[in-house]
């Protein structure tokens, strides 16, 4: 049994080896992998090499779970305030401050170097560049300090189109930055909704998400014109030459019925509507079936050319 900081609790083997995976946060994580794979496959063409497949997954969880343990090292004074996180492992005390600030810097280093080794350093450089934005740029100086927060913080997650296309050709194509605009674009949008049902908690440890500083017709108004740009951006990669018909067929489907789902949200907020009747929680269930599709697209056209 190993002793925890937080006084009289004892925890297992089992519950501490829990708590450190819980820090790298999987299940974000399995999003950012969605989006990486994918480009590999429209990058070579073909299938890429699986070691390398392999490799640049290994190296991306290894870095975003360093990225979401510093965070939570970071953010652990107002995560033990907010609902939905005081279950964390530094809230509930299976990690400790200097465990977890360890472990996110044992990952950072162990991350660089395994895909500087492994794949190529341009992706290190990239995979690096995106932990420390994440970290340093969103956690630090703009989570708490400006409403664009989650605008800018989203760089971080749409670094693993470059890493992923960097990794098969060891350059940055147009190709990889439209699908960096494309993830640029959904992420606010994505995250609002969400950020729109907990806006309480966000309120009362003082982070300034937009849902918190507007209403939810200011909101979802914000949504509407970000979604309108995202499907637009997502729509150049076949008129220049990087799909053939199949991803297009995808991309303006599934564009379609987000926009139908951000409009709709759009229509409730405006009618006044709040609580369960706004229904926001739609278009963010909505959002990762669609950047699933679209990636999944991502990868299959290549076959169909």
């Amino acid at each position: 049994m190993a002793g925890s900081a937080s006084g009289s609790h004892c925890w297992t083997t089992g519950d501490r080896i829990k708590a450190f995976v819980a820090l790298t946060k999987p299940r974000i994580i399995e999003l950012l992998l969605i989006t990486t794979v994918p480009v590999m496959f429209l990058a070579a063409q073909d299938v890429p090499d699986l070691w390398l497949v392999l490799a640049t997954c290994l190296g991306g969880y290894l870095s975003a779970g360093g990225a979401n343990a510093l965070n939570m090292w970071y953010d652990r004074d107002i995560d033990a305030l907010m609902e939905r996180t005081r279950n964390r492992p530094l809230v509930t005390g299976v990690v400790s401050p200097r465990e977890c600030l360890a472990f996110g810097l044992t990952l950072t280093v162990v991350s660089t170097v395994w895909f500087g080794l492994t794949v190529n350093w341009m992706s290190a450089g990239l995979a690096l560049g995106a932990l420390l934005f994440y970290v340093v740029g969103y956690t630090m100086l703009l989570k708490r300090r400006t409403k664009q927060n989650i605008v800018w913080g989203g760089i971080a997650g749409c670094m693993p189109v470059l890493i992923g296309w960097s990794s098969v050709t060891g350059e940055v194509s147009w190709a990889a930055v439209i699908l960096f605009l494309v993830m640029f674009f959904w992420t606010p949008p994505h995250y609002w909704p969400l950020s729109m049902k907990v806006k309480d908690d966000y309120a009362r440890v003082g982070v300034p998400m937009l849902p918190v500083v507007a209403g939810n017709r200011a909101v979802a108004r914000q949504i509407v014109v970000y979604s309108w740009v995202m499907v637009a951006i997502s729509l150049l990669l076949w008129p220049l030459g990087y799909t053939g018909w199949f991803y297009p067929v995808v991309a303006v489907a599934a564009g379609a019925w987000w926009l139908w789902e951000a409009h709709a949200l759009h229509a409730r907020a405006r009618a006044g509507a709040t609580g369960a009747k706004l229904k926001e929680m739609r278009l963010f269930h909505w959002s990762i079936t669609y950047v699933s599709l679209l990636f999944l697209a991502v990868a299959i056209d290549p076959f169909l050319r």
